[in-house]
């Protein structure tokens, strides 16, 4: 019985590998879809799970939901994400001229690792944000908003420019000669499905990261977007230490893969998801922050935002 159930899951996962991009090869460019539900199409191709990895949103070419959502990669640890009924158009798909404009409808974009070589815009409604820190930031073409959870950017509207930091928004709707002007908003409770939605998301990169992270030969990798084929969808694995997406989830480098909560126990234990919650968007040490080794400290396990007092276990995926 045992033998049997050994065959098929080896045959389940022989089948993912031969069905998906191969490991480490092929490395997506900014533009790939990663994740869709529900009814979306790039260019009035529809797409479904099997388009997962291969589909890639070109120059000029636009990618729309309807009753559903998509996510696509950017530039390695950048996710954009579409909510229902949007749409948002590819300007530039390059790794250091990245642009997208966003026509109809929301998105969120997670930036869990930014260089200083990278330039990110995201427009809309004739406003061009450029994104200057990790940190989480959600947009709406129906009214021109730009939401910052957490982060820095820079937001231009004709000849204004405006800087807006975490707990900061600003709406472009009003026109060409209306000013600026930066508003507070309670980011910790400014939550709905989209953005819980977009949690889970990342929550499941960041599992996805430490079953690549733990295969990489030798410990040592080029940082960049993974395959992993038993999620079915690329992963972000750092060249170096630990990284936090802004919902708190960590991206581990094979190197530091033995910091993962869990991680001897083949795949990590999560605690309970807090929406609203912001985690640190920035790299994390080894000594750093008083986080230690799961080895040396075995009643830690990982919750949204950091580690927490806890069990010790390898908890199943959601």
């Amino acid at each position: 019985m045992k033998l049997s159930r050994m065959k098929t899951t080896l045959g389940l996962f022989l089948a993912a590998i031969l069905s998906a991009p191969a490991f480490g090869v092929n490395t997506p460019l900014p533009g790939t879809l990663n994740y869709v539900e529900g009814q979306a199409q790039i260019a009035s191709q529809d797409l479904s799970a099997k388009s997962v990895g291969s589909a890639e949103l070109q120059t000029g070419q636009t990618i729309s939901t309807e009753n559903g959502r998509a996510e696509i990669l950017l530039t390695p640890g950048v996710f954009l994400r579409l909510d229902d009924n949007s749409a948002a158009e590819m300007i530039s798909p390059g790794l250091t001229n990245t642009e997208v404009r966003l026509t109809k409808g929301r998105a969120l974009l997670e930036v869990a690792e930014l260089h200083r070589q990278n330039d990110i815009k995201i427009t809309e409604v004739g406003t061009t944000t450029q994104i200057l820190k990790n940190g989480l930031y959600e947009f709406n073409a129906g009214n021109g908003e730009v939401q910052v959870f957490e982060g820095k950017a820079n937001v231009s509207d004709h000849d204004k420019t405006i800087t807006l930091k975490g707990g900061h928004q600003l709406s472009v709707a009003a026109g060409k000669n209306a000013a600026l002007k930066a508003q507070k908003f309670d980011k910790k409770n400014d939550v709905d499905d989209f953005y819980n939605w977009s949690a889970l998301r990342s929550e499941y990169a960041s599992e996805a990261n430490v079953d690549v992270a733990q295969m990489v030969p030798g410990g040592f990798v080029t940082p960049g977007w993974f395959w992993d084929p038993w999620f079915s969808e690329y992963t972000f694995v750092p060249g170096n230490g630990i990284f936090y997406s802004p919902f708190g989830w960590g991206f581990y480098s094979p190197a530091f893969i033995g910091y993962a909560p869990g991680f001897y126990y083949g795949r990590p234990y999560y605690g309970p998801y807090r929406p609203g919650y912001y985690g640190r968007a920035h790299y994390i040490g080894p000594a750093g922050r008083g986080i230690a080794p799961m080895r040396t400290a075995p009643a830690m396990h990982a919750g949204v935002g950091g580690f927490h007092g806890g069990g010790f276990g390898g908890g199943a995926r959601r």
